[in-house]
């Protein structure tokens, strides 16, 4: 019997892409972790940091928002810093995208609304990006130099090939988000609740003064208020001082048992659309991309539209040397809820926050005996007429 055994030689061609060379990750002797973004990509999410999350080894990001092109916290070697920066260097095509603005700790884990307009990778269109490397070691310092401290995220867009024919694709992608439910938490209703506030009231907590005083009075506020206000439309006040009359007014809140998700929260979808044209001759080949990415907002107080562009043309002058040229550009125009920067107070030793409303934390902290609206459709609000939403609007145009 004779037995001959044949080579089968295999060379793994995943290649780690540091800035200015291409290396065989075999032989790339430092930290390194390459994605592909078919292999991260999530259906509903047009933010690249939200899809490397636990999808790279040591690659730590915290969402301090879920509000969309807010600036996530990303840690890749280690959690601290003594000069309270740790955001890594992000490299997108051998081009280095710095942050629009630079966040200190505090600012991040405050939710400050400059979070909105810091990322500077929010407008980055996901379907024009090929794959990621995550440069861990320090020797990502030898390229980028002290910037590459923390790290670096190096981005490699979709490039045309030679000799091939034109290719137009179109993509579109369209997503809803259900409304939160009472059921889903142990909250009680306003039947429940108004049987806590008859038992709080027989012992003297609701006095008048204590009221139309206090910071939190919710409807005995507006059960003292109406009863001390004259209507100057009739000249007699809003609510008799009487006790039929006080019997109905909490009894009409006692069955109110108001739904905040369903007046806070929409069922508005998410939709995401791109067009993709590729192609290239002997010499030269081109890619290009128009996306436009659409949230009508979760919530009444959020919206979010973005339009992205992005043409790459790459010119073959010699079998050793090409040229590439590239832009992009994204326009941005979004709505939010306000968010209020803390601020120290020195005299108390204690951080303190201007107002700010979240819906989400307003449905869930919000009586349901109190209702949204009046007899006359008009809003009903309990204290001071303020409004329940603080928006924050923000318009970014990025051209690169």
């Amino acid at each position: 019997m004779t037995i001959v055994l044949k080579n089968d030689s295999r060379q793994i061609d995943e290649v780690v892409v540091t800035g200015y060379q291409n290396i065989r990750n075999r032989v790339y002797t430092g930290a390194a972790t390459s994605v592909k973004m078919d292999d991260i990509k999530l259906e509903g999410i047009a933010d690249v940091s939200r899809m490397l999350e636990g999808r790279v080894p040591g690659l730590s990001i915290q969402n301090i928002s879920g509000t969309f092109g807010s600036a996530p916290r990303i840690n890749i070697r280690g959690g601290a810093s003594i000069i309270g920066n740790v955001q890594p260097l992000w490299v997108i095509d051998g081009a280095i995208y710095e942050d629009l603005v630079h966040l200190s700790l505090d600012q991040l884990a405050s939710g400050d609304a400059v979070t909105l307009i810091s990322s500077a990778i929010s407008g980055l269109n996901p379907t024009d990006i090929q794959d990621i490397q995550v440069l861990k070691d320090a020797s990502a310092t030898s390229v980028y130099g002290a910037r590459a401290l923390n790290g670096v995220i190096v981005i490699t867009t979709k490039s045309g090939m030679r000799d091939t024919p034109l290719r137009v694709s179109y993509s579109t992608e369209n997503t809803i988000r259900l409304k939160p439910r009472y059921n889903d938490f142990d909250l009680l209703n306003s039947q429940e609740t108004m049987s806590l506030y008859q038992e709080m009231n027989d012992k003297g907590y609701f006095g008048i003064t204590n009221s139309l005083y206090g910071r939190r009075s919710g409807i005995y506020y507006q059960l003292y208020k109406d009863l001390s206000t004259i209507n100057p439309a009739t000249g007699e006040y809003y609510l008799p001082n009487t006790p039929e009359a006080r019997m109905n007014f909490l009894r009409q809140r006692e069955y109110a048992n108001t739904n905040w998700f369903d007046h806070l929260f929409t069922l508005k979808p998410i939709t995401n659309h791109a067009i993709t044209i590729s192609g290239g001759g002997k010499n030269s080949a081109t890619y290009a991309s128009i996306g436009f990415y659409n949230d009508a907002g979760w919530t009444i107080a959020d919206k979010v539209s973005r339009f992205t562009a992005n043409v790459k043309n790459t010119f073959y002058i010699s079998d050793k040397f090409t040229a590439t040229l590239t832009t992009q550009a994204n326009v941005r125009s979004q709505k939010a809820p306000g968010t209020m920067p803390q601020r120290k107070n020195n005299t108390l030793g204690v951080f303190e926050r201007d107002f700010d409303i979240n819906p989400f934390s307003y449905a869930l902290g919000t009586s349901r005996t109190l209702r949204p609206y009046n007899e006359d459709g008009s809003l009903e609000y309990y204290r001071n007429n303020w409004a329940p939403f603080n928006i924050f609007s923000t318009n970014t145009i990025t051209i690169r």
